[in-house]
């Protein structure tokens, strides 16, 4: 299905646990060592946990690469560095917790892939501003595959919806 020719993944990396801007960095050069240097780095940004409840506020980022691995490679080799990091479960049927450093397939061209162990693009992309965030300084007129719409167009409908939850709690 996929050629040996290059392919763009946008990646999402975040980190609650530890030396966060350390972790950040190891994770961006451990990636480099396998998949050349970054086509683009997002600045960081600080999130607070989203899906559960912890003390411990987040810092995420997105990176692109340009990759000839197809995307369950680059998934293979995203585990790889996730463990070689520290981290010891992803999410679960207990959902999601405090974590050392994980990293996301965002998008990997205009791909759409659904199967038990990876879907991109990433299910939940559009729902998290801390990813919209960071992607849309480095590919804001970036289309998502499913829904049409710019990156860009993404986040100002996702921050109008928390706009108005927010008056709506008021």
């Amino acid at each position: 299905m996929y050629n040996k020719a290059t392919h763009i993944a946008y990646l999402g990396l975040g980190t609650n646990q530890g030396e966060k801007e350390k972790n950040i960095e190891r994770a961006i050069e451990e990636l480099s060592l396998v998949l050349g240097k970054p086509t683009a780095t997002a600045p960081t940004i600080k999130s607070e946990p989203w899906g559960y409840v912890s003390s411990s506020n987040y810092l995420n980022t997105v990176v692109s690469f340009k990759t000839a691995m197809t995307p369950m490679e680059l998934l293979h080799t995203t585990e790889n560095i996730e463990k070689k990091m520290g981290r010891r479960t992803k999410t679960d049927a207990h959902g999601y917790s405090d974590r050392i450093i994980d990293i996301d397939i965002l998008l990997y061209d205009n791909a759409i892939i659904e199967t038990p162990r990876l879907t991109i693009p990433h299910p939940r992309l559009h729902e998290r501003q801390f990813v919209l965030q960071p992607l849309s300084t480095i590919a804001p007129t970036l289309v998502h595959p499913k829904t049409g719409e710019s990156i860009s167009q993404l986040l100002c409908k996702l921050q109008n919806d928390i706009a108005t939850e927010e008056k709506n709690i008021e």
